[in-house]
């Protein structure tokens, strides 16, 4: 494919609360076995992206663990590759990346060595599997400027955390409203974005001369109605996980077997890091339903519409339901949890109870171990 991926995976969200505070939202897990990013990763590689940038900043060491080998996705070649920028203090630059368009304009030279004619922009906080070739397609038909990927925004999702747009009968975006406090349009751009590379070069020199340094903002809405900005509309399953209410309604989503089988039982694959992990084991007073189990988890007790991640301990006399727990909890006997999302390497002591009631519990007890 004539195109290289940028991945924007820097940000930081208020609204994840507490389970921002370990790991970069791209790197939250997800279904069981994966991490956000490797959705960013997988529609790249499946699309023929042979070259992709990654660039994080916040919080970003266990996002950096998983990218540590490129194998897993495929980017191990000799043309190409997977890069990994951060922020670099040189001595004409001591600044963090203070927005997305920033952020690649502090890597501005990594875009001016490659020569393939376009890029492909997207975030990594983001569970889709998209096809990326007739996008491009798409955007040379059309001889746009710039080509924002759209979706119809989820309908229990809250439509205030995303870009709305208007599209016309032409497939132009007549207009563009970033987080609206009161939304004209469902239609919510997935933050994956096709652009000529020279153009987006000149668009980044012009934002950094003018001391603006928002993608969304400086760019998108800026030129909204004075460039050729086209939308494509994607049908198939989106959805942003940097809320509490969104990650945890997405993780309950793959307990669908429609959505498992479009991630998982269908070409293309989805790829993540391998670990070698033993099976899931159940152990007499098991009992499991309608619920996810990662590999290395021990089950003593009740399971119950929850996705229990990997490596976890569930204790005797306990009962898990409509709860996520994270890779290398611990829970102990006679434990109830509830509408709660277990942090990762958390221990639940025996007899104690963790119930989320109007909204999401996130149990974080700092009776944590080792790892992310």
């Amino acid at each position: 494919m004539k195109a290289l991926g940028i991945i924007l995976a820097g940000g930081n969200s208020t609204r994840m609360k507490s389970l921002s505070d370990k790991r970069a939202i791209s790197a939250m897990p997800v279904g069981c076995s994966y991490r956000a990013i490797d959705f960013a990763l997988s529609n790249m590689t499946n699309s023929n992206i042979q070259t992709v940038a990654v660039l994080s900043q916040y919080n970003a060491r266990s996002l950096n663990e998983h990218l540590n080998s490129s194998k897993w996705w495929n980017f191990g070649r000799k043309q190409g590759g997977l890069f990994l920028f951060t922020p670099t203090v040189t001595a004409d630059n001591s600044w963090w990346y203070r927005g997305t368009a920033d952020a690649m304009w502090q890597n501005i030279d990594f875009l001016k060595k490659r020569h393939e004619p376009y890029v492909v922009i997207t975030s990594g906080d983001c569970v889709c599997k998209i096809d990326l070739s007739p996008i491009l397609d798409f955007h040379i038909q059309k001889q746009a400027d710039i080509t924002v990927v759209c979706t119809k925004a989820p309908e229990w999702d809250d439509i205030s955390r995303f870009g709305t747009v208007k599209i016309d009968p032409d497939g132009l975006i007549s207009e563009f409203e970033e987080k609206p406090m009161i939304a004209h349009s469902n239609i919510v751009s997935t933050g994956t974005y096709v652009i000529r590379r020279r153009k987006l070069i000149e668009l980044l020199e012009q934002c950094n001369a003018e001391g603006r340094y928002n993608f969304v903002t400086d760019i998108l809405i800026r030129y909204t109605g004075m460039k050729k900005i086209y939308g494509y509309m994607v049908d198939s399953y989106w959805s942003n996980i940097a809320s509490v209410n969104s990650y945890f309604r997405t993780n309950m989503d793959f307990l669908k077997p429609e959505v498992r089988e479009f991630f998982f039982g269908s070409e293309p694959k989805i790829y993540s890091k391998a670990q070698d992990l033993p099976p899931a084991k159940f152990n007499d007073g098991a009992s499991v339903h309608d619920s996810l189990i990662g590999s290395g988890t021990i089950i003593n007790s009740v399971v119950d519409h929850s996705v229990i991640f990997k490596n976890v301990f569930i204790g005797n006399n306990t009962v898990i339901k409509n709860s996520i727990v994270l890779n290398g909890a611990y829970i102990g006997d006679n434990v109830r949890v509830e509408n709660c999302i277990v942090e990762s390497n958390e221990t639940l002591l025996s007899d104690t109870s963790y119930v989320g009631d109007d909204q999401i519990k996130i149990v974080v007890e700092n009776n944590t171990r080792l790892g992310i």
